[in-house]
């Protein structure tokens, strides 16, 4: 297949690499920034430094910018797709895109699935991308109302490049498990580190400071666009962490053993439940 990758960061760059390396799909990148293209190209990682008159080549184009630039770059576009042409996102949310990305594609004879796959790091540049960033990793296929062909399709280059679990999913399904999955660490590692504290850890921290505060290394442009987009679900999911932080704030604040002892014992149990 001719596989079109619109936006080589890390996401991107690593689908690029990923399909060169372990597939003999071709690969054509298109990319706001030449000279990352160029890198890309020298690299091995893309076949061909493509634009927007590549997209008639395309059998499959993968959309790995920002959400409102998908929505942008899709319409502005529309006519140059090849017809029947599969148009998938690796877009952290879907309900604001989803709807919008559908009508598009439909009026244009074009067909959109959804997808995201769950895999990344707290760099997010094309420098941080690499083949085997996939490896065992989660997929997520949003289908909206794309047919079984245009699905599976994704499916199997998904599979075709380390991807392990595939799951399905409505677009609001996708959104409410992305708050609390991916979103609501994101929050909770910016705020950890704002506390006076985190200037003068060194010396006093080990793994816990590291795994709460890694994903603070965040792209605020991409993720200010992905918190707001995610607005509702992230806030109901926020208001859940608060609670729970307040119930163990007044359990410590009242030196109450037995609250506190019970809470840590219900957190363990559910944790060693999950059996991960």
């Amino acid at each position: 297949m001719n596989i079109a990758i619109v936006g080589l960061g890390i996401i991107g760059g690593s689908l690029a690499k990923a399909f060169t390396e372990y597939t003999d799909h071709r690969v054509i990148g298109i990319n706001r920034t030449h000279a990352t293209l160029e890198r890309a190209f020298e690299d091995g990682a893309i076949h061909e430094i493509g634009t927007e008159e590549s997209l008639k080549n395309a059998d499959i184009v993968y959309m790995c910018t920002y959400p409102e630039h998908i929505v942008t770059f899709v319409s502005d576009n529309a006519e140059k797709f090849k017809k029947n042409c599969i148009i998938t996102d690796v877009c952290g949310i879907k309900t604001e895109i989803c709807e919008r990305l559908t009508e598009i594609c439909e009026a244009h004879g074009l067909r959109y699935c959804g997808s995201h796959p769950m895999a990344g790091k707290e760099k997010f540049s094309y420098d941080a991308s690499e083949a085997g960033l996939f490896r065992n990793a989660s997929y997520i296929t949003v289908p909206c109302k794309a047919d079984e062909e245009a699905v599976e399709t994704v499916v199997s280059l998904a599979k075709e490049i380390g991807f392990k679990i595939i799951r399905k999913a409505t677009p609001q399904e996708h959104d409410r498990m992305i708050a609390f999955t991916s979103q609501i660490p994101h929050v909770l590692a910016c705020a950890y580190v704002k506390s006076p504290c985190c200037p003068n850890h060194v010396g006093f921290s080990a793994g816990s400071y590291r795994d709460v505060s890694r994903v603070a290394s965040i792209n605020e442009n991409l993720w200010t666009d992905l918190f707001l987009s995610n607005k509702k679900p992230l806030s109901e999911e926020l208001q859940i962490l608060i609670d729970n932080l307040t119930v163990f704030k007044n359990s410590i604040d009242n030196s109450n053993s037995e609250e506190l002892r019970e809470l840590l014992k219900q957190s363990r149990l559910i944790k060693e439940g999950l059996g991960e």
